[in-house]
């Protein structure tokens, strides 16, 4: 089966059709002010016009009202609305309820008792999110460019959908999807030049070396 792969934190159309033409399966947009990678919701509006029918669209929030969302999902239409703060199983649920989206939560993992905390989610979301635990005193919840240990997921319930995330490359995800079998993966800093910058070339590799491993 195809990995399928996420290009996250997108903010310009150079960098979009570098990630649509390379054949990402979703493309993401960040409505998280502190990040580098936010994107306006007109901003998120004009690239989703973009990629409509090209790939899924993601869209990451960070603890958002249901006000917050409205208005974002009516002006991006995703497919995905990826959850990255500290939504619970009930706000998660309440969420996919009330806006009809798949739902991804991320779970932050730096150690086995880290897992824990995606049973709570299982039949919840549709996906859960593992991505690292962001270092002590970042900014960011994610985006960090940092791995945690994929051997860990080596305990995780088969049945459990997936999606692989936290300090990805194109020089080390051909060995990730290996070890992990992940599903599908998620990559923002990996591919970029500079915090928020994405390079082209990088988005084209990694996506290559996904698909000549997967």
């Amino acid at each position: 089966m195809s990995v399928e792969i996420k290009i996250c934190g997108l903010s310009d159309e150079a960098t979009l059709d570098a990630a649509l033409d390379a054949g990402a399966s979703h493309v993401g947009f960040v409505s998280f002010p502190r990040s580098p990678r936010h994107v306006t919701p007109d901003r998120a509006r004009d690239l989703a016009r973009r990629a409509h029918g090209r790939a899924g669209i993601a869209l990451l929030t960070v603890d958002a009202d249901d006000a917050a969302l409205a208005a974002l999902v009516e002006a991006v239409d995703p497919a995905v609305l990826q959850l990255h703060g500290h939504e619970t199983p009930e706000r998660a649920a309440a969420v996919k309820a009330r806006f009809g989206r798949e739902v991804w939560k991320a779970v932050p993992v730096a150690t086995a008792e880290d897992l824990a905390l995606a049973s709570a989610y299982a039949g919840v979301v549709d996906r859960v999110l593992f991505d690292a635990k962001p270092p002590k005193g970042a900014d960011l919840p994610g985006g960090n460019g940092v791995a945690f240990d994929w051997d860990l997921l080596a305990a995780l319930d088969p049945s459990l959908r997936f999606v692989l995330s936290g300090g990805l490359t194109p020089e080390n995800v051909a060995k990730a999807v290996a070890r992990t079998r992940a599903p599908a993966v998620d990559v923002s800093s990996g591919v970029e030049s500079a915090p928020g910058v994405k390079d082209p070339e990088r988005i084209r590799a990694f996506v290559r070396a996904v698909r000549s491993d997967g």
